[in-house]
């Protein structure tokens, strides 16, 4: 298939037959060749330089051949030419972008986008710069007034500006101007195109630089908003629902610009808010949200608020094609299929505050209109509060009243709307919330499965206040009712009353924590029996239930009439899955609160635990390198999940851990897992190493001098801000190692300080929070284990390091920081001097030093500076300090 001297290329038959009928049996459904086989033959062609030369031939030149196979061709080249454009002869570069502009006007329209999904990725490669030909193409082929021709190259371009916008906006050698500036009085045209092909391509070309805001499009901004209008009321959807998909963006991007005409867009989306399309519906129902989070003046909003609510509220009523009325018939008793199952992450264990919010996930569903409106009302109860209360209330009464079985959609969209609300309108509503919860309760055992459901989660919405209210005798009753109803929901034979019965029931025990303590035994039995007749998939929340009740009532699990009803199912589950399942991980979270939980009565059951962790771990690392000797496939999410059970563990036995770490190889897998590659096995193992440090460091001591090594060269590493959850618990983990081992963390003391000290210096920089606060206690308790040789150096860093121990919450870890803050004083007294002001702030921020002994050494160090500072030094470093410290500071008698 060699090309002959410089004459114009042309295919030979026999190589275009043979390429054409692999081709064919590739896409061909029935045929009963070995697709496998066709693959490795097209990929062997592949090798001959002028193979791309016979796709593109078939692609733009083959009339006699069907669509298909020409479509098949030029999918092929797009693939080739994505993995080998750049190191292709520049002549047979040349022949196929030749070849492709022609067909920009091809008579069929799937080989025109095939053509423009090409273009694009030659574009992207290539760059403008290197097909000069292109732009002159586009620009006759948009003039041509030939239906083919225009929508072949708009096809093309909306390719490019969907794909890589930017190279529409930079200057190209030999062009006066930019293309972009080239491009959109074309866009702008074709607006007013009567064909809707040509008005959608174009509007949704433009709508891609509303994110990058080019000037060309900035100066025509009126242009841009006039061509909006006029496509406002296009007879086509997908035209309707691009305009509002642009006013969201804008009003995301460049409030401003929307400002003069805010009136007619926020009419224009309360009119298609109601559009008979469900996605235009969609897309304008985003409006109002992204209205309150651009913080524009809420009063222009409010005016419309009372045409707004009842908008969305008739938005929130099930469509009749909503796939959750389907899954809402499902029985218990239907095992899950596969795509129910989506899934699920553990998240690595993170030492400190800041811990991430995890969202309400609202089990595995679309986003539609009806998520979408509820949404939307609830970040206008959060702006305008109680003031929407007024226009709310008849209509959820209204809906709430509607009797018999048909109305049932309106009755339930009436209590998803009461709790989308919950919070926000919380003021108004609490004064009749005993109402509201009195309303609740018997829906709760209504006949349709989604009332059931919604009810679970409003309640759940209400739960904080439900518990406030607990103290005293109605409020008892009224939280014994809800807790009573939930549980009673757990037992639901609905699978989706299942999930959202055991979600709320979650919700409600991280509100009530110990007030749940009385009704401990009845909880359990409930969760117990759910346990052992649920689903795979709303097994899993179940189990986060228990873990959240572990988590809530602590200590209080820890009686043996509990553990009868709550460890034996937990431990035949533990038998019954195998190491190489999945399901292992939300048994191992649920395992990990319980062991938490329970501290030292967990150690009967801690041995196989341990045990069987340790075999998790091992088996993990050897499928790293031979997953056919592991005989399971290797996934790191096993080895965290493992490593924090092991945490858990360390953190509830306490030093009663010891005998199970002595006998294992522990320590040598956990060095391992220090220098694994994954961030995420990293973060927990250094959770682990830090746990270990505190309670049985002598097991860690042979390995100290790398264990250390490879903490601190996760602290200098030059992109912390991508690992920064793996340095903070390393620079954690360093600090408890320091404390135990002492003197003999020396070798890297140094070394640690220089990583730490640019974290505490660059804060503004967006470091997070909880490794600012470690830097600073790490860097604190190795100045009290070596003030020798930290306290040479305290002038560089004083000053960041106070107004960081300032923002510590008073617990042991800052008392250990200020240890070492007064053994380096005592080392190097000048040292803080340039720095007292904020050594001063730094100790007023103390609520109370608890330990006496630290009072006391705070106490000489302040004595020792005032006496230092003769002839009014003293008093004008006090003055320079806010009253308020002031007082505070008299507590240390200066």
């Amino acid at each position: 298939m060699a090309a002959t001297g410089s004459a114009p290329w042309q295919p030979q038959e026999e190589g275009l037959k043979e390429i054409c009928g692999l081709l064919e049996q590739q896409i061909s459904p029935s045929s009963l060749a070995d697709k496998s086989q066709i693959w490795q033959q097209l990929q062997h062609y592949s090798h001959f330089p002028d193979f791309n030369n016979y796709l593109v031939f078939i692609l733009a030149r083959a009339e006699e051949k069907s669509v298909e196979i020409r479509q098949a061709a030029g999918l092929l080249l797009k693939n080739n030419l994505r993995t080998s454009y750049k190191i292709m002869a520049p002549a047979h570069q040349q022949h196929i972008k030749s070849e492709l502009l022609p067909c920009l006007g091809a008579a069929d329209k799937h080989i025109r986008s095939t053509v423009g999904n090409i273009i694009t990725v030659v574009v992207q490669l290539g760059g403008i710069l290197g097909w000069p030909e292109l732009l002159q193409a586009f620009v006759n082929c948009l003039d041509s007034n030939d239906l083919n021709h225009m929508e072949g190259a708009m096809d093309a371009l909306s390719k490019i500006c969907e794909d890589i916008p930017q190279v529409l906006d930079s200057d190209v050698p030999g062009l006066a101007e930019r293309p972009i500036n080239i491009f959109l009085p074309r866009l702008f045209q074709f607006f007013q195109s009567p064909h809707a092909s040509l008005r959608k391509l174009s509007l949704g070309s433009v709508n891609q630089y509303i994110m990058l805001m080019p000037s060309a499009l900035y100066t025509s901004m009126d242009k841009y908003l006039h061509g909006l209008f006029g496509l406002a009321n296009d007879p086509a959807a997908e035209v309707r629902k691009l305009v509002c998909a642009a006013f969201v963006q804008l009003i995301e991007v460049r409030p401003s610009v929307l400002e003069p005409h805010m009136k007619n867009v926020i009419e224009y989306m309360l009119q298609v808010n109601k559009d008979t399309d469900d996605e235009v519906a969609l897309e304008a129902c985003e409006f109002w949200s992204a209205y309150c989070d651009a913080q524009l003046p809420p009063a222009i909003l409010r005016e419309y608020l009372p045409r707004l609510i009842p908008i969305l509220l008739s938005n929130m009523v099930y469509a009749d094609d909503d796939e959750s009325l389907i899954e809402a018939e499902e029985d218990e008793s239907l095992p899950d299929r596969d795509q129910d199952l989506k899934p699920r992450f553990h998240t690595s264990r993170f030492h400190g505050s800041d811990d991430a919010e995890d969202d309400d996930d609202d089990s595995f569903n679309i986003w539609n209109l009806r998520k979408c409106s509820a949404a939307a009302l609830d970040v206008l109860s959060n702006v305008f509060g109680d003031e929407i209360l007024p226009t709310l209330m008849p209509i959820i009464q209204a809906k709430l009243a509607a009797s018999g079985d048909e109305a049932w959609k309106d009755r339930e969209a009436a209590v998803l709307a009461l709790g989308a609300v919950g919070e926000g309108c919380i003021n108004g509503l609490y004064p009749h919330l005993s109402e509201i919860v009195a309303f609740l309760i018997p829906l709760l055992d209504d006949k349709f499965p989604l009332i059931r459901s919604i009810s679970c989660w409003t309640l759940s919405r209400f739960s904080k206040c439900i518990v406030q209210d607990s103290g005293h005798q109605k409020g008892y009753e009224q939280f014994d009712a809800t807790l009573m109803g939930l549980l009673r929901r757990i037992l639901d034979t609905n699978k989706r009353v299942q999930e959202a019965a055991c979600s709320a029931f979650a919700t409600l025990e991280e509100e009530a924590a110990e007030e749940l303590a009385p009704r401990l035994e009845v909880i359990l039995q409930h969760l117990m029996c759910a346990f052992g007749k649920y689903q795979k998939r709303n097994l899993r929340i179940v189990y986060d239930a228990i873990g959240t009740l572990a988590d809530a009532v602590g200590g209080e699990l820890n009686q043996p009439v509990y553990l009868e009803i709550l460890i034996p199912p937990l431990i035949a589950k533990w038998h019954q899955v195998p190491n190489s399942d999945k399901d292992l991980f939300p048994l191992l979270e649920c395992f990990t609160s319980i062991a938490q939980a329970l501290g030292t009565g967990f150690s009967q059951f801690a041995p196989p635990v341990f045990q069987r962790c340790i075999n998790i771990i091992q088996s993990q690392q050897l499928a790293k390198v031979d997953p056919v000797s592991a005989g399971v496939q290797y996934d790191k999410e096993f080895i965290v999940c493992a490593l924090d059970l092991l945490s858990g563990l360390t953190e509830g036995l306490g030093s009663g851990i010891e005998s199970l770490v002595s006998q294992s190889n522990l320590r040598d897998l956990l060095l391992q897992c220090c220098m694994d590659d994954a961030s995420d096995v990293r973060q927990s193992a250094f959770a682990l190493l830090g746990d270990l440090a505190r309670v049985c460091p002598v097991h860690l001591h042979p390995h100290l001098s790398e264990f250390l090594d490879i903490a601190a060269k996760q602290l200098s590493t030059p992109k912390i801000k991508e690992t920064i959850s793996v340095a903070n618990n390393a620079c954690w983990a360093i600090g408890e190692l320091a404390i135990k081992v002492r003197q003999e963390i020396s070798p890297v003391v140094m070394s640690v300080i220089s990583c730490l000290v640019p974290i505490l210096q660059h804060v503004e920089q967006g470091l997070n929070k909880s490794l600012v606060e470690n830097s600073a206690i790490t860097l604190g308790r190795l100045a009290w284990v070596c003030p020798d040789l930290v306290s040479p150096h305290m002038e560089h860093f004083m000053q960041s390091w106070c107004i960081a121990l300032s923002m510590i919450r008073d617990d042991i870890e800052k008392e250990d920081a200020f240890r070492g803050l007064c053994a380096m004083v005592r080392a190097n007294p000048s040292g803080a001097l340039s720095s007292l002001v904020f050594m001063c702030k730094a100790i007023a921020s103390w609520h109370e030093i608890r330990s006496e002994e630290l009072h006391n050494e705070v106490c000489q160090v302040l004595h020792g500076y005032k006496q230092m500072l003769r002839n009014g030094a003293w008093d004008q470093c006090m003055s320079a300090l806010e009253p308020p410290v002031k007082d505070k500071l008299s507590k240390y008698q200066v």
